[in-house]
Parts: C-alpha cells; structure tokens; sequence
C-alpha cells in the first residue's frame, strides 16, 4: 500500500506505511498547476490524478512504479495536462469503464472529460446530451482557453529525491 498526498507547493509525494518517503512528483508541463487541491485514482490504480487551485488537471502513470517500487527503472510518467476550470478544482475522479474524469470546481460547475486525451464532453446541467465517443471535435469551456498538452518526453524534474530532517537550530 502507498499513501499519495498533495501539497500547497505543487508536487505529490508517496508514502510506503511505515511513514517513509519513496517518491516525489513535481508536474513538467509548461503551465505551472499551483498548489494542489484534489487527487485520485482509478480503480485498477494505474492512474494518478490531481486538480489544482488554478484548475488544471495533471495526470501521471503510475502502473510500472506500484508493481516494483525498488526498482529505479520503473518510473513515474506524467501523461497529460490539462485547464479544466478557470478557478480551484475541489473533487474529481475517474469513471474507468467509460475512460472519464469527472470535475467539480469552486465556481459551481462539474465537468465530463475523456480521461486519455483531456478531450471535453461538457458539463452536468447541461441541455444536449453527452456524446462520450465523438472526441474528433475540439471544444472547450467559456472560461477555459488552453487544449490539453499531452506530454510526450521524460523529465527529470518531475521527480526529485528529498530529505527533510527535523532539527532545532537555537540561532535563527
């Protein structure tokens, strides 16, 4: 079992149970997400997804890594990036058999999003029906003006290796 938390400074870090720090991720794409506000997973645990306060959803895989976490070959691979909303994601999660995420944000909206490519279906409320196979036509929120960035290279930024002792130091 591995613990995944979020953090004010943008970055996931994974916890084994006794506590110990086995990873941390930071997000590569060009558009920094912010703190961070929501994650998840779907159910088979290959996915990790987080939503941030500026309303990006950043999604990383993580299969390899959970299989052997021991083995430094396995990493962790950011996949896809995406705007969501233009103000703080507050839930989300992934609907495996049908391949979507679904949003909720501060603002009141919920959205459908196809889970692979960021593509957008739409959002709860509204008058057409979703069309969860019709992803060839690119359309996006009023409020949101940037397409998902699907990110292709591997970057050692993503992940870095930190230690953070406790110690009392009386003169500062």
């Amino acid at each position: 079992p591995i613990l995944a938390s979020a953090h004010e400074s943008g970055c996931i870090r994974l916890w084994n149970i006794q506590g110990d720090l086995m990873k941390e991720l930071l997000p590569f794409s060009e558009h920094p997400s912010g703190p961070l506000t929501a994650l998840c997973t779907d159910i088979s645990t290959k996915m990790l997804l987080a939503g941030s306060k500026e309303g990006h959803i950043i999604c990383w895989n993580i299969a390899s890594f959970l299989e052997d976490s021991q083995n430094n070959k396995n990493q962790i691979q950011e996949k896809l990036c995406w705007r969501a909303h233009a103000t703080e994601v507050v839930d989300l999660f992934h609907e495996e058999e049908k391949n979507v995420v679904v949003t909720a944000s501060i603002d009141c909206s919920v959205r459908l999003w196809h889970a692979m490519d960021g593509y957008y279906f739409g959002y709860y409320g509204q008058a057409r029906k979703f069309e969860l196979s019709d992803t060839n036509r690119l359309i996006l929120p009023c409020d949101v003006n940037n397409f998902p960035a699907i990110i292709k290279e591997e970057s050692k930024r993503m992940e870095k290796k930190v230690e953070y002792p406790l110690m009392l130091d009386r003169d500062k």
